[in-house]
């Protein structure tokens, strides 16, 4: 018999699959029961649609990871349809519908995944407005993209996938364009600002959080194509406030007080400024059937609260990878890459201070629209592993060699 929280997963994931089976009968339902001004709509040539459905496989060796892996997890689910069109040369609209399930977070809860309103003035002016993808890397605003990829996770180092939430897209709005450079090549820029969907901070138990608001986001990535075919060499920058008030257990003041993590007069009432800012120099290089690219990122972090013992004011973490594929055959490409992340860039000894991932992927098309992937993860470090996933144990305390094994299949439109 299913428990009650089996039974609630399994109705969650039934709606999502109805939601997006009926997104589907509406846009392909036979022109005999469409109004005559419908049809222009339902013309393939206006309306682009596209789909995806993938369902995955994650086992660790030890340690848990991105779900309770240890045991093996199917948690790790994606569905999405999307739909663009073209009013005339200038203006588009699209909209994606998305719904995701890994390990605790997404539990098939379908939502607009970016929507937006586009108008390009010339080719070197365009204007975005709406829930637009964040241009952060070479690959930020394709990662809910599986089939554009051989790997099954990115590099986790600069794009964390249990942080999707809140950096696939921003709500505002984007300029962006290309210029021509005549020998020296092209430019592509995008620059953007708005404000971010967050997930509440998991605090530690006995702390609550009573309010949390983003104030902005903006950014922009720089992309130059130079006179070398199939070279690309970018820049990326992103900066973010978002504030957040703690309401701590008064049963816990004392103790806070006694380490001086907080002010004797402290109340309780512990609110909480933090800004990001977040930079990565990117390199790519393509020629064939090979591929070949490289990111540098820091993220830095600066708090701002009566409690800065508890809160430090400023962190700045290293991030960066190395990642090379090869199309062997038109069905098989493998890749690998090298992944490093320290959170504290001065600070390195002890395993909750790095984490070191080398992937290993194996990428197969079995049909036009079908794919399956392998991939193979050893790792040294517990730097990104989610204390609450591991019974609250701390990253130090947790296995320093591990690793992770998944598998991916997705069907796509």
């Amino acid at each position: 018999m299913l428990s009650c929280g089996a039974s609630a997963a399994r109705e969650r994931g039934t709606g999502i699959v109805v939601l997006f089976l009926g997104l589907l009968g509406m846009a392909y339902a036979p022109e005999a029961h469409a109004q005559e001004g419908d049809e222009a709509l339902l013309d393939s040539e206006l309306v682009q649609i596209h789909g995806f459905v993938s369902q995955g496989f994650i086992k660790t060796s030890e340690n848990e990871y991105l779900a309770k892996s240890e045991r093996g997890s199917f948690e790790f689910t994606e569905a999405g349809i999307n739909f663009t069109s073209s009013f005339d040369d200038n203006l588009r609209v699209g909209f994606q519908l998305f719904a995701h399930e890994l390990g605790p977070l997404g539990n098939y809860s379908p939502r607009f995944d970016w929507y937006y309103l586009d108008y390009r003035f010339a080719d070197w002016l365009g204007l975005r407005a709406g829930r637009t993808k964040i241009p952060f890397g070479l690959y930020n605003d394709s990662a809910d993209i599986d089939a554009a990829r051989v790997p099954i996770l990115l590099p986790q180092s600069v794009y964390p996938i249990d942080h999707r939430e809140y950096l696939l897209a921003q709500t505002g709005a984007e300029v962006y364009g290309n210029l021509e450079l005549g020998a020296l090549g092209g430019l592509e820029y995008r620059l953007y600002g708005g404000t971010l969907h967050v997930l509440d901070p998991t605090p530690p138990p006995g702390i609550t959080v009573s309010e949390l608001e983003v104030k902005y986001v903006y950014g922009g990535r720089l992309l130059w194509l130079p006179p070398v075919t199939g070279l690309t060499l970018g820049v990326s920058y992103q900066a973010l406030r978002f504030d957040w008030r703690y309401t701590v257990n008064p049963l816990l003041i004392p103790a806070f007080q006694a380490l001086e993590l907080v002010p004797l007069d402290f109340t309780g009432d512990l609110p909480v400024e933090f800004r990001v800012r977040m930079a990565v120099a990117s390199a790519e290089y393509q020629t064939g059937n090979l591929s070949v690219a490289v990111e540098y990122s820091r993220w830095i972090g600066e708090f701002e609260s009566v409690a800065p013992k508890l809160l430090p004011p400023h962190i700045e973490n290293e991030r960066y990878y190395a990642m090379v594929s090869y199309q062997v055959t038109p069905w098989f490409t493998p890749g690998v890459y090298y992944s490093a992340y320290f959170p504290n860039k001065d600070k390195r000894d002890a395993r909750g201070d790095y984490q070191h991932d080398v992937a290993v992927s194996f990428r197969y098309d079995l049909t036009e629209n079908w794919l399956l992937k392998l991939e193979g993860h050893w790792m040294e470090g517990t730097a990104a592993l989610e204390e609450y996933l591991n019974d609250d144990k701390p990253r130090n305390e947790l296995t320093k060699e591990w690793g992770a094994f998944l598998v991916k299949t997705t069907a796509y439109f």
